[in-house]
């Protein structure tokens, strides 16, 4: 195995075993070894030979040409051995039925896994509850209810939770859904998505009314503007890329059984569209492994996909399954998802821009060739073995074609397993040549440079470490006159392309995919809505089954690296006091102002108000939270105005609160605020700073939220290019993409 200093450090932070004080205690050809033998155990079943399989999957591990998804890697052969990555669970329209969907959840994602719901069969806010003659609160308040047990739930150990959300376009709070997410902080645990209907999307091209359907009885409420709802979502992507659309008539066109029920909903990532308790077991071949000569090696991608198939239709028979009702409905299809990562490392390597006809026309080709052999390969298997349960009566019967398994190939998210290859992820184009890292073990800052740009440079003499520098910095090399055109039309960066050519890739890989794809539509910050707009329109209209967009800074300020923190001084030996120090009493007028300051949890509002002494009291304020956080930061309001009556140094308690971290970092004009606490320091520094004595007090900048009317937009100034958030774990970057946000230093993702 290759593995970078980047794919040592996720290995062992996330995937390699370790006792039970955390000391790792397994290399990684151990890994690989322990996958193999677990998953080849399954061919016993068949009479085959399981140690001449574990050598062949052995082999395509340790030479980075395939991975599984994460849940495999990390479980397979231990006592766990929970190896699928998605999961489907339905949710019906009762206390009981809600609350099962709950239990169930809280398995599946304890075991390792994401888990997406439909929560369309709920009835509607204000619907009559028959047994207690109440009313009923609606599908985003149970939202909730499953965001905060998501909250309390480390999977596995190792992975976070992760949901998604769908909602059908019909249902009658749609509108609430659209707006779920648009304060931040709100439902962080879950991506998502309107389930949009034919019928919906033909009522937006006619500029017409369609129908809002209570569930509970079928019956029509009313009859709304397609284009008004529509612009509701296009303004949620807009703002911070949420929601996503899925074209549920199009993912149930493709549905192999639908004898067996219509698909409702998708994994979080929303590259799995599954029927209620279905699970998928999820792999991708790096394709920047198969690039001889300038040249693709079509006979050794096959032999590949041939083996990967297997591998996987392997791990449904060794998995341990979360709930009985899972194990049943996957091993009755038997689904498997093989898809790919390192397309854009692919595109280099045959010097191929992605923004181009010649990439598209390879894109199908390849997933082309990658569905039919995996097609073949499932069809070698039902000889061998037999069928998948539910194939009578499905389409495939129908065409008279026995298969092991209904669906074979899907572009899942690839965010650390793509790490471990050493390749772009999925068919993502790359997010910046070239990064700034900081080691999260010892806070050493080194460059991370793609090998074959570097190779480029190297070969025509281009290379320099200021050169490289320069590159980290911008993250693109579009406006680098230093590097001839030519390097620069084909080492392109996400914000380089354009939407349209992102969507239009997208189709491309659905074309020739049983499932979905996982990918992100990334906009520059200058985007409009209108951008969005057609981004949307453009992925329906070429067969997309769904589409997720991101604008570039929408989420959050962001930064592309962080500084080491100054050391703090070392205090002199404190001497205990004669006696307790009282505090002042608080006077009975202050004067004061109230500052806002945006965290990982929305806007926070700080108030400080002075005495003749000086700061007085702070009051602090979570904007339009309850429960515990409200409480918290009531807390720490609190506190600091005792400590700062009691004549403790301001600059003592900023120390102490600076830096304090959280899961969720927010940014204030391009500041950093790592938690709650962060940002009351940093509002109490400037505000010691006389930083807050220079405002002029106008209304000015201030952006309303309101929803957009349909008026033409002036773009505005494109920004910096810049790549992603902070990630919460290490500092690095966060990059946006495959539909999710991951670090490509540590393997923290926000998706499972």
């Amino acid at each position: 195995m290759k593995l970078n200093r980047t794919a040592e450090t996720v290995l062992r932070k996330r995937y390699l075993l370790k006792d039970d004080e955390g000391n790792v205690i397994e290399t990684p050809e151990e890994m690989c070894w322990r996958v193999a033998r677990a998953i080849a155990k399954a061919e016993e079943n068949y009479g085959n030979n399981a140690e001449e399989w574990a050598e062949k999957f052995f082999k395509l591990l340790w030479e980075q040409k395939f991975m599984p998804n994460s849940p495999t890697l990390m479980n397979a052969g231990t006592e766990l051995n929970q190896l699928s990555a998605c999961f489907v669970i339905p949710v019906e329209d009762s206390i009981d039925g809600i609350f099962k969907a709950l239990w169930d959840m809280a398995k599946v994602q304890k075991s390792g896994g994401g888990t997406g719901f439909s929560f369309s069969r709920l009835r509607p806010k204000g619907d009559i509850v028959k047994s207690t003659m109440g009313v009923a609160s609606g599908p985003v308040s149970f939202m909730k209810i499953f965001d905060a047990a998501t909250e309390q739930i480390k999977q596995g150990g190792r992975r976070r939770g992760a949901n998604m959300g769908v909602l059908n376009v019909h249902h009658p709070d749609i509108e609430e859904f659209i707006k779920a997410k648009w304060e931040e902080g709100v439902l962080r645990n879950f991506n998502i998505s309107v389930a949009a209907t034919d019928a919906f999307m033909e009522a937006l091209k006619k500029d017409d009314d369609y129908d809002l359907i209570n569930p509970r009885t079928g019956e029509v409420v009313r009859r709304v503007p397609a284009r008004k709802i529509f612009n509701l979502i296009v303004e949620g992507a807009w703002r911070n890329g949420e929601p996503g659309m899925i074209f549920i008539d199009t993912i149930n066109r493709f549905n192999p059984t639908p004898h067996v029920g219509q698909i409702e909903a998708t994994n979080p990532c929303g590259e799995q569209p599954l029927l209620p308790y279905e699970s998928c077991n999820l792999g991708s071949i790096n394709l920047a492994k198969f690039v001889k000569d300038g040249e693709i090696d079509w006979d050794g991608l096959r032999e590949v996909v041939w083996i990967a198939v297997r591998f996987l239709d392997d791990v449904i028979d060794v998995n341990s399954y979360p709930i009985p009702e899972i194990e049943q409905m996957t091993k009755a299809n038997r689904k498997i998802g093989l898809g790919v990562m390192g397309w854009a490392d692919m595109l280099f390597l045959l010097n191929i821009p992605y923004d181009s006809d010649e990439a598209i026309q390879l894109a199908e080709k390849v997933m082309k060739f990658i569905q039919e052999e995996s097609h073949r390969a499932s069809q070698q298997l039902a000889e061998e073995r037999g069928v998948f349960p539910n194939w009578k009566g499905s389409v495939w019967e129908k065409k008279g074609i026995k298969m092991r398994n209904a669906t074979t190939t899907t572009i899942a998210p690839t965010g650390t397993i793509s790490i471990i290859a050493g390749c772009s992820s999925g068919i993502e184009p790359i997010f910046a040549l070239a990064y700034k890292r900081t080691n999260i073990l010892d806070g050493e800052e080194f460059f991370e440079i793609n090998e074959i740009f570097e190779e480029v440079l190297r070969r025509r003499g281009l290379y320099t470490d200021e050169l490289i520098e320069k590159v980290a910095e911008k993250g693109s090399i579009q406006e680098i006159e230093e590097i001839p055109e030519d390097i620069r039309r084909v080492f392109k960066c996400a914000l380089d392309i354009s939407p349209e050519w992102h969507v239009r890739m997208q189709a491309a890989f659905q074309k020739y995919t049983d499932n979905a794809v996982s990918k992100t539509i990334n906009m520059p910050n200058s985007a409009t809505r209108k951008d969005v707009e057609k981004a949307f329109l453009l992925a329906y209209e070429l067969g997309c089954k769904g589409i997720t967009v991101y604008r570039d800074g929408s989420r959050e300020e962001q930064v592309l690296r962080i500084k080491k923190a100054e050391e703090e001084k070392k205090e002199a030996k404190p001497r205990p006091p004669a006696k307790y120090i009282e505090p002042r009493p608080r006077p009975r007028i202050t004067t004061g102002r109230t500052i806002e300051t945006r965290t990982g949890c929305g806007s926070l509002y700080v108030t400080i108000n002075e005495d003749e002494y000086g700061i007085a009291e702070v009051f602090v304020q979570l904007g339009k939270s309850g429960g515990c956080a409200a409480s918290q930061t009531e807390a720490m309001g609190r506190l600091l105005s005792v400590a700062l009556r009691s004549w403790i140094d301001p600059e003592v308690l900023i120390r102490q609160l600076k830096n304090i971290r959280c899961p969720s970092p927010g940014f204030d004009n391009g500041e950093v605020i790592t938690s709650c606490a962060d940002g009351v320091a940093k509002v109490l520094e400037k505000h010691l700073k006389g930083e807050y004595k220079k405002i002029k007090f106008e209304v000015e900048g201030i952006k309303p939220l309101t929803a957009f009317t349909g008026e033409a937009e002036e773009r505005e100034e494109p920004r910096t290019k810049q790549i992603g958030g902070v990630c919460p774990e290490c500092g690095n970057v966060l990059e946006y993409g495959e539909g999710c946000a991951t670090c490509r230093f540590c393997g923290f993702t926000r998706c499972g």
